[in-house]
């Protein structure tokens, strides 16, 4: 793994254990791979995911879950500048070569929105919109239902807690290639059913960017 550079929003004890995904990682979803003649991973072998490719920049160790948890629930909304900053570092050409008309952030349910005050996805989302030019919509795409936290589940149980769980409000502006946002990427399920709802309603492609990538098959 590549190190981190050296940023002020993060305190040293954090930054010890935060490391940047580098080659060789899966061509589909970036998670990491042990062998460099792999192009996919074993989740994206076996699964038929509908986004056409997405990219992550951290690797979901102790230290990142520490980072996340203060960034979706201790309020830490500071933290996105300091994920977005090495997401572009990384990533930058990449996402503007995918010619995304709109960003989108996985949206949160009405009532945990309303519990928590803000959307982690969303908070990151703004933040690559500044970096990239690409707008930021977010009321494309609907939650509407109120799942459980995934990271409480089994990886058979987040596929069946997120089924369905997504609608697409309108396309009126006809979006063509959208690109989903997200704090952490495990086994796909939730950006893959994002991506159903938005393919469904008229969208041609979906990408995705997320913070963090996490084993989970």
């Amino acid at each position: 793994m590549e190190d981190v550079p050296s940023r002020p929003r993060i305190c040293p004890e954090c930054l010890m254990g935060i490391s940047v995904i580098s080659p060789p990682y899966c061509m589909k979803c970036s998670k990491p791979l042990e062998d460099d003649l792999q192009e996919l991973c074993q989740d994206c072998e076996r699964k038929n995911h509908v986004f056409t490719r997405g990219v992550g920049a951290f690797s979901y160790s102790k230290a990142m879950k520490k980072s996340m948890y203060g960034f979706k629930y201790n309020n830490r909304r500071e933290y996105g500048k300091y994920y977005a900053d090495v997401i572009w570092e990384k990533y930058g050409s990449t996402i503007m070569s995918w010619n995304a008309d709109a960003l989108v952030p996985v949206p949160l349910h009405r009532a945990r929105l309303r519990k928590r005050g803000y959307n982690q996805a969303q908070v990151l989302a703004k933040e690559i919109e500044k970096l990239s030019g690409i707008k930021v919509v977010d009321n494309v795409l609907i939650r509407t239902k109120n799942t459980k936290p995934q990271k409480e589940l089994t990886d058979k149980e987040r596929n069946n807690n997120i089924e369905s769980a997504f609608q697409m409000s309108t396309n009126d502006l006809k979006y063509n290639k959208v690109i989903l946002v997200d704090d952490i990427y495990t086994t796909g399920a939730t950006i893959n059913e994002c991506a159903k709802a938005l393919l469904d309603g008229g969208v041609g492609k979906v990408y995705f960017i997320a913070a963090c990538i996490g084993n989970g098959f």
